[in-house]
């Protein structure tokens, strides 16, 4: 009898596959790469056309020793990958470390692990695409160059093992632009007013909110402009001039992208994007399913694309159908994003059988498991269903020369939200008391209600929302997004508290030295450029080793110019007049994983360390003493009194010696700005 071999990246798929093929099928795991550049030194001969050098990754000699024993045996090979350019290289990287060229050897991929999928991919077995292969190649070789080349100039300027990445340093750079944005940013004061009514015949008061003028709308932007208003309306009458009523539609949302997955996953489920890409991994190769066995529940996670394939869409719509009901589907086709950056590869993220509800298989899941897999089956079924429609209703209601809205909105038909609400959908306010409202309505006034508000500044970014920027912008891959953000955080450039990301003083250095010397390297535009041609690649459409030759010499003749400016400047520990009480020296700033430190300048005999608060020449305005610059556990700066904890005065912002003019308080330093320090002063002067 023939024997075959199909080598899987994961152990976990080996015995989710092996239960679909028959005895004479041997699955066994290379345990993702087995070769790749070695770590020692650069890896990509720079002289000869740029040829990579690939070595056996240490520790997989004994995995292909075993896979080579098994291809003795095997009639032909299957190289069973992952769907995508890492996984097309990796049976290529097999190919060659196995040295399949004399063996009946085929390439095998499915978008989903399930039997029809594993035994349709063997009826259309391939050969190797070199295209992907050499995207991924290319990718590899860039993201080497740019880290090997230009981390040991940030290893002499910032005298610590850091380094720098092809898109971690863009990343890093978004990052600190909104930073820069947050700090600049200066509020703006303004006023809401809204009205309650006595309608006549009705117990309860409405309430509606101040619009403006018949014709303008208005923004109220101190108390003076306040209390004019209030002077008018205070003895005006009260009548309705318009009552408005439609309708809108809400459409369904589309299947789940990578990206869109990562986004709503850390909204509602408060996951990072590394833990939902595993959690997602663990789906797609194989659940125990009681009374199953092992199966992949939903398709390929690393996707940009969210089209589905026919069969899927005929069998959701038939589920909508029968358990829902047929005024439940939709009709005719969903519209595919039309975005020329994706790649449409594969199909969206979806439950590979649309029968397998999240209540079904509840007790195969883990917690985590369960809750991913409900949003992405949710949202799947919902893609497929009709619009949610509202009736709205919206009233004009005049007083004097100015005017007040209401506006409500009820659902007259759930369409997909019977399935699936989303994370930033809105408060449908339904307020009964406009049921009954017309013209001819009398109405009395009975309070108003005042607030003061300040704009606020920017967002800072969350993972979430850094995934929308980065994919919106074009840079990285599906793939990339998560382990981008895990290394920028992993190497403390940044630091997560609560969901938001914050600049650390370590990420502000290696940011301005990027600015500073590799401008292209950390530009959006040159970055998602970089990413066409990766494409065109993949497409066949350019040769990967001219994408790499074209790079090349102007990151060289950077880091050279960087490395002479570098040479120009003596970097020393700067000495201090802190004295170590163990030896006697004065201590100097070095600088550690989270940024600056004390140390003796006698290491190794004198081990001793401690924190550096660096003062910044103001004093604190609730005590006296000197203001230091401190950072939270995680890294971030902020501005503290040196008497800390018997002060408590603590400030993001950088405050300032002066005084503020109008109320006395501290200012804190914004661009080129000083701002009163409570918001309420709201006081601004620029220098």
């Amino acid at each position: 009898m023939a024997h075959y071999l199909v080598i899987v990246e994961s152990p976990a798929k080996v015995k989710t596959i092996k239960k679909f093929l028959g005895s004479n099928y041997t699955v066994m795991a290379s345990n993702g790469h087995v070769r790749d550049l070695p770590k020692s030194q650069l890896g990509i001969d720079v002289e000869h056309d740029f040829e990579p050098k690939y070595i056996t990754i240490r520790g997989k000699g004994e995995i292909l020793a075993a896979l080579r024993k098994e291809v003795k045996k095997a009639d032909k090979v299957y190289l069973a990958t992952d769907p995508d350019r890492e996984g097309e290289a990796i049976s290529w990287h097999l190919y060659k470390a196995l040295k399949l060229e004399e063996k009946k050897t085929y390439r095998i991929s499915f978008n989903e692990i399930t039997k029809n999928a594993v035994k349709a991919s063997i009826k259309n077995a391939r050969e190797i695409d070199m295209d992907l292969v050499d995207a991924q190649q290319a990718r590899r070789a860039l993201d080497r160059i740019v880290g090997y080349k230009i981390s040991p100039l940030l290893w002499a300027k910032v005298k610590r093992g850091l380094s720098a990445g092809r898109v971690q340093s863009v990343a890093l750079r978004i990052i600190a632009d909104r930073e820069e944005e947050i700090n600049a940013f200066i509020p703006e004061e303004y006023w809401t007013l809204d009205a309650h009514l006595k309608v006549k015949g009705e117990k309860k008061l409405l309430t509606a909110k101040f619009y403006g003028t018949e014709k303008k709308k208005m923004t109220i932007g101190s108390k003076e402009e306040l209390d004019e208003i209030l002077k008018e309306v205070e003895t005006s009458d009260y009548s309705v001039t318009e009552v408005k009523k439609g309708e809108r539609a809400k459409k369904a949302p589309i299947p789940f992208t990578t990206s869109t997955l990562q986004q709503e996953a850390s909204k509602v489920l408060n996951f990072a994007t590394r833990k939902t890409m595993r959690i997602a991994q663990q789906l797609y190769e194989g659940i125990d399913i009681k009374g199953n066995g092992t199966v992949g529940i939903i398709t390929y996670l690393r996707t940009d694309s969210t089209r589905i394939s026919e069969e899927a869409d005929e069998n959701v719509r038939r589920y909508i159908g029968q358990n829902y009901g047929e005024e439940y589907v939709v009709s005719g086709s969903v519209k595919k994003s039309t975005d020329k950056k994706i790649q449409d590869a594969h199909e969206a993220i979806r439950p590979t059988d649309v029968s397998r509800t999240p209540a079904a298989m509840k007790d195969s899941l883990t917690r985590d498991q369960f809750r991913l897999y409900q949003l992405i089956w949710k949202r799947f079924v919902a893609s497929r269903m009709k619009p949610a429609l509202y009736e709205t209703t919206s009233v004009k209601i005049s007083a004097g020369k100015y005017c007040f809205t209401v506006s409500a909105s009820k659902v007259v038909f759930e369409g997909f939200r019977l399935v699936y609400t989303e994370s930033e959908e809105e408060k449908v306010e339904n307020n009964v008391l406009l049921k009954g409202l017309d013209k001819d309505s009398v109405l009395t006034k009975d309070h108003f209600e005042t607030k003061q508000h300040f704009t606020q500044p920017p967002a800072h970014y969350t993972e979430a929302s850094l995934v929308k920027t980065l994919e919106e912008l074009g840079i990285g891959r599906p793939s990339t997004y998560a382990p981008t953000i895990s290394t920028i955080i992993a190497r403390r450039y940044v630091a997560k508290e609560g969901k938001n990301l914050y600049l650390t003083e370590i990420g502000e250095v290696v940011d301005h030295i990027m600015v500073q010397s590799f401008p292209a390297i950390v530009d959006v535009n040159f970055t998602a450029n970089m990413e066409g041609l990766l494409d065109k690649v993949a497409e066949g459409k350019v040769e990967w080793k001219s994408v790499i030759s074209n790079f090349y010499p102007d990151l060289e003749e950077a880091v050279q110019i960087a490395e002479k400016e570098l040479e120009s400047v003596k970097i020393e520990d700067e000495v201090t007049d802190v004295v170590c009480e163990e030896c006697g020296r004065n201590m100097v700033i070095k600088y550690g994983p989270h940024g600056k430190f004390l140390a003796c300048p006698g290491f190794p005999e004198c081990r001793n360390t401690k924190p550096y608060l660096e003062k910044i020449g103001v004093s604190c305005p609730k005590c006296g003493k000197d203001i230091v610059l401190r950072k939270t556990k995680k890294g971030r700066k902020y501005y503290g009194c040196e008497d800390n904890p018997d002060c408590d005065f603590m400030s993001w912002q950088k405050p300032a010696e002066e005084k503020c003019p109008k109320c006395g308080g501290y200012m804190v330093m914004k661009g080129n700005k000083l701002v009163c320090g409570d918001a309420q002063c709201g006081y601004v002067f620029v220098k």
